[in-house]
């Protein structure tokens, strides 16, 4: 006999934890299915060395509870890990939510009846579940991948991939690498921050580039108690700051083009960005840096001279400098020192662009020119990004239909929320959502309050089932398309357009919603004023 719920949520990370929070206030009965062993998602599964934001803590945490914000103390304006999962179990806790989450519990398959309307789950050990409403809270970067290098499995020493680090640091060490010879496969934001840490004690650390990213300083320093005091007596107006802007951070564009400031003017500019914390230098900047390629290419310029001049070696500055894609087409990886690396005697940079590597052995990595012997290898080679994780659930809808089958050519959604023929089945922060490129939490809270505010009037309604028609799903597409095609992130290979070198059958095509979260609001905002135009209820 099958447990039957109102609504089934898939994953206990930021959005799972404030859905369950927000439907439990409806009355509904509501049931978490999380894959790990306690709450928090992102911050539960990555624990690497070094893993911390790039959003300003103070604009990172819910809102949606004054209390909650009066009593949480955060101790750096960009927090690291540890206290990130602290605060999401002080939630859990503060609120109850770990009696309807049920832990260890893989969902696998989910399969939509359509003569009763319901979801059926099943779990990784054959337990089954239903429920009328089924909701994703999977996230955008929780799938991760191996690179597709042979002889993985053959390492003798200590491996790990950094979303699923051990907890207590390999051989119980922490972030201890002294007489330990290291290898780092991956260069991107996590690679980064994790480079960051391993040089600081490692015996020898060699770095495998595939392709350098542009990264900019994180600048990050401690709370105060005065500044927390302000920031507690500041919270509203923060938060409201925030929706603001672009992407829901503290950063705000700056109206003027790049090129109508004087060269002088400019190079201020850039220099007082780059010399301040977070990504002012990427979301603050000239606004036409986004769209018009010479501006981009005057920041870029810019950021290549920083790293030319940080880098002692000139070869080695080189290799550390993009030269396929512009600043700011990719996500920006914020760095502590990270280019100062490679002045340690420590650490070497190995392109793998020039030497492949061919295989692991159980000694090392095997590069075409050489034999790289480790004690340790950890693989920062990131994520199926946004889809990855639906698509390792099997997931059926009407007639059959296969979701992984739908989007074989990329996603095709309503406000990246819904899709045709997989009635009930809504995905927060899902692909096309204005939460993938945006400060999470807070466009999490928009993409929660609209759901939430949807299931509220099916029920005032007596509606059983909804989903998006064809059309409402065709514009959004294409809305989705056009406005990524008015950006510069398509020029670049990315997550954001969902390459992955290790599935090289994923079809180029924009993931994430370009248009800014202001316009995303609005536009789902516009859904709802009219009655939910777009979808079909019945």
């Amino acid at each position: 006999m099958s447990e039957q719920y109102d609504v089934i949520i898939i994953g206990a990370g930021i959005s799972g934890m404030y859905q369950l929070y927000k439907l439990r206030e409806m009355g509904l009965s509501v049931k978490v299915y999380e894959t790990g062993t306690g709450v928090g998602g992102t911050w539960y599964w990555n624990r690497y060395p070094g893993c911390r934001f790039d959003s300003e803590s103070e604009t990172y945490g819910y809102s949606w509870s004054n209390q909650l914000l009066q009593e949480w103390d955060w101790t750096e304006h960009f927090a690291p890990q540890p206290e990130t999962e602290r605060y999401l179990n002080y939630v859990a806790d503060k609120f109850d939510l770990r009696k309807d989450i049920q832990f260890e519990s893989r969902v696998t398959r989910a399969t939509y009846d359509e003569s009763d309307h319901q979801w059926q789950i099943e779990l990784e050990d054959g337990t089954v579940a239903c429920a009328e409403i089924l909701i994703s809270a999977t996230g955008p970067l929780n799938a991760y991948t191996l690179p597709r290098i042979d002889g993985i499995e053959s390492f003798k020493g200590e491996w790990a991939h950094t979303a699923r680090y051990p907890k207590e640091g390999f051989g119980g060490r922490g972030n201890d690498f002294s007489g330990k010879r290291v290898g780092v496969i991956g260069t991107g934001a996590t690679g980064v921050q994790v480079i960051q840490e391993v040089a600081k004690t490692a015996d020898e650390l060699y770095v495998f580039q595939l392709a350098p990213e542009w990264c900019a300083p994180l600048k990050n320093s401690p709370i105060t108690s005065k500044e927390m005091a302000d920031i507690k007596a500041n919270y509203k107006q923060i938060f409201a700051e925030c929706y603001e802007t672009f992407g829901a951070f503290h950063h705000k564009a700056d109206p003027r083009s790049a090129l109508e400031v004087s060269e002088e003017d400019r190079e201020a500019f850039f220099e007082d960005l780059y010399n301040k914390p977070g990504f002012g230098i990427w979301l603050g900047n000239f606004h036409d840096t986004f769209f018009n390629v010479e501006a981009n290419r005057l920041l870029s310029d810019f950021i290549a001279r920083k790293i030319r001049r940080r880098v002692k070696d000139p070869a080695t500055a080189e290799k550390l400098v993009p030269k396929n894609h512009g600043f700011g087409t990719r996500r920006v990886p914020l760095e502590t020192n990270y280019y100062e690396v490679y002045n340690q005697d420590n650490a070497h940079l190995v392109d793998i662009s020039e030497t492949p590597i061919e295989c692991i052995t159980p000694a090392g990595v095997k590069c075409s020119d050489r034999q790289y012997d480790l004690d340790i290898i950890i693989y920062a080679t990131g994520f199926d990004a946004v889809t990855g994780s639906l698509k390792r659930i099997d997931i059926t809808g009407k007639g059959g239909k296969k979701l992984v089958d739908k989007w074989a050519n990329g996603p095709r959604t309503f406000l990246g929320m819904q899709t045709a023929d997989f009635p009930n089945f809504l995905t927060l922060v899902g692909p096309h959502n204005g939460a993938t490129f945006c400060n999470i939490p807070r466009c999490i809270e928009q993409n929660v309050d609209w759901v939430t505010d949807l299931l509220a009037y099916m029920r005032k309604q007596n509606f059983h089932q909804v989903e998006p028609t064809v059309e409402a799903e065709d514009e959004w597409t294409a809305h989705v398309d056009e406005t990524a095609q008015r950006t510069l992130f398509p020029t670049a290979d990315s997550w954001f357009m969902g390459v992955n070198l290790n599935d090289p059958t994923k079809k180029r095509t924009f993931m994430l919603y370009a248009g800014g979260q202001q316009n995303y609001k609005e536009k789902c905002d516009e859904v709802a004023a009219n009655g939910y135009r777009g979808l079909v209820m019945t």
